[in-house]
């Protein structure tokens, strides 16, 4: 079927099912972009991925930001996270600061319009009660307040499945918690890490299932297959990449038993799945053909493995090259469910449907991206052009999508254009420190940790 023909029978066939779709966001922790079929992985088995992408669109050029917390950021404010997180780096257990209550989430504004919302698994936007997700607009939490790695050594939270501990630190890290809503669950130990994609699972399935007859919005946020590397028992041992295949894999099920779920409740025709990373993957991923890691503002670490799949809205077994974004998914989703983005504020994010339904009319929703790492902006884009600020190196991303050759002196008058780029954008966010478009963090007063480390849940959290 021809792309114009194949348009208009989606689009009679939404009109005559009006009822405001459900979404799915699915973020996994450290993914590398060549970890997965669809992008090229013939190390990792993934063949629900490979499903999705065969009924959905990969976006091969969807950026996110180097690590964890500035990411998730993006992704629930529509923003580039300079603009909502002004962190050097990620936070940390019981930090006084995180992501200010005032910031207006894609949750609430989905709330707003009738939606059920849940997040399961990682939030890492500030572990303190006026941070957490139940207090951003999502109707039920369950999961982990930040990375599987941020606990005592003594717990298994330090080393992978199978290792030996290591050394307890001088000032050890509190327990990690497990949360429902604002409630601990349990102290999470190395046993309970192995347990955490399929717990994560059954929850996210539990949802969709209890809240069929009405919109949902589910953000399934797998810790996995962040370090340490803790795969499933029925998935130990059985790709040919260690622990951190079995654990991609593990993954990979997970993504089949909630598409799965969405077929057999009759949801498909009427849900927007998102499936992406946080971040790059770090080196034990791979990234190729990208060059570089987490942590970097190298492409292989903000552009980020991204399926989107809508059966009879998205075209299938299809591509788009465009630059999209996590900051892009707050103003799709929400004007997808019939709302729009807060007027009261910059949102940096655009509506990318026209992108993601393969409309052949459809303009690029940024002619520009920029790549901030921390407070810093070290690279910028514009078109196929990429130049890194520090060493004025220029790349050819269409061409050199490994950002191998140097093309600076060849083009000095792009380097000119892109140099221009990044002065506009001092004058908002600044190239350093903070600029007068940096919306402030939240804070709060004598932080402590949900788990102290004496095993005393604080007062509040207690089952």
């Amino acid at each position: 079927m021809k792309t114009h023909a194949w348009l208009m029978a989606a689009g009679l066939a939404f009109a005559l099912h009006a009822a405001p779709p459900n979404f799915v966001i699915i973020n996994i922790d450290d993914l590398g972009y060549g970890d997965i079929g669809p992008f090229g992985s013939t190390l990792n088995r993934t063949p629900n991925l490979d499903r999705m992408a065969a009924e959905g669109r990969r976006l091969t050029s969807f950026y996110a930001a180097p690590v964890c917390s500035p990411s998730r950021a993006s992704l629930m404010t529509g923003c580039y996270p300079k603009r909502v997180l002004p962190i050097p780096h990620v936070l940390f257990p019981a930090y006084a600061t995180g992501l200010h209550p005032d910031e207006i989430t894609i949750a609430e504004l989905l709330r707003e319009r009738g939606y059920a919302t849940a997040i399961v698994g990682k939030w890492h936007l500030g572990d303190q009660p006026e941070f957490l997700p139940t207090r951003q607009g999502f109707d039920e939490y369950f999961g982990l307040p930040y990375s599987n790695d941020m606990g005592p050594t003594t717990d298994g939270v330090k080393s992978s499945y199978g290792q030996p501990l290591p050394k307890p630190r001088k000032k050890e890290q509190p327990p990690l918690p497990l949360l429902r809503n604002e409630k601990v669950v349990k102290r999470v130990l190395a046993d309970d890490q192995t347990r955490l994609v399929s717990l994560y699972t059954e929850e996210a399935v539990g949802f969709i299932r209890r809240h069929r007859d009405r919109p949902f919005f589910l953000y399934l946020a797998h810790n996995a297959v962040h370090w340490p590397l803790y795969p499933g028992e029925a998935f130990r041992g059985r790709s040919r990449n260690g622990l951190y295949g079995d654990w991609v894999e593990e993954v990979d099920w997970s993504v089949g038993r909630v598409l799965d779920t969405i077929r057999t409740l009759g949801l498909a025709p009427n849900t927007l799945v998102i499936f992406t990373s946080d971040n790059g993957g770090t080196r034990r991923a791979v990234n190729a053909p990208l060059r570089g890691y987490k942590g970097s503002t190298w492409e292989g670490g903000m552009r980020e493995p991204t399926i989107a799949w809508w059966p009879g809205r998205i075209p299938p077994g299809t591509s788009c090259d465009a630059i999209t974004g996590m900051i892009d998914l707050l103003p799709t989703l929400v004007k997808l469910a019939g709302g729009s983005p807060p007027s009261d504020r910059k949102i940096d994010g655009r509506d990318i449907w026209p992108l993601l339904a393969g409309n052949p009319d459809a303009r690029p929703a940024h002619e520009v991206f920029h790549y901030f790492r921390g407070l810093e902006l070290q690279a910028v884009r514009k078109g196929p052009w990429k130049l890194h600020l520090k060493d004025g190196a220029l790349y050819n991303l269409e061409t050199d999508i490994g950002e191998r050759h140097n093309v600076a002196a060849q083009h000095p008058e792009v380097v000119r254009d892109l140099r221009a780029v990044a002065e506009a954008m001092d004058r908002d966010l600044g190239i350093r420190g903070q600029g007068p478009g940096v919306r402030p963090l939240g804070r709060v007063q004598n932080p402590q940790p949900l788990i102290a480390p004496d095993g005393t849940i604080r007062p509040g959290f207690e089952p």
